[in-house]
């Protein structure tokens, strides 16, 4: 299943890792185990954020996505489900709205 993690960075700790000089391979490690399919970082209310596109085959690899998060940059993580238009058209939507409406 495809999911959107929406992370918010607050400034501590990462603004000691950047002094210290080591945030890139911090976040190159998070990412070289994550595997995304994307990544976009970004301004999230102030702070620093991203947007990781990642495929989570079973419920149970969920704390492993976000516990690097977490634990190295204090992080706050939202998941997402995240469906491509290939993904809505196996949907069934007529279906639903013939038992629905």
């Amino acid at each position: 299943m495809r999911m959107l993690l929406d992370i918010t960075i607050p400034h501590e700790p990462f603004n000691s890792l950047v002094r210290k000089g080591v945030t890139g391979k911090k976040l190159g490690e998070i990412l070289d185990a994550l595997k995304p399919e994307a990544v976009y970082f970004s301004e999230h209310d102030g702070k620093r954020g991203a947007v990781v596109i990642v495929d989570v085959a079973d419920p149970s690899r969920i704390p492993a996505i976000a516990e690097p998060w977490f634990l190295t940059f204090n992080a706050d993580v939202k998941f997402r489900i995240a469906m491509t238009p290939d993904d809505l058209k196996k949907a069934g939507l007529d279906a639903l709205d013939k038992k629905w409406a």
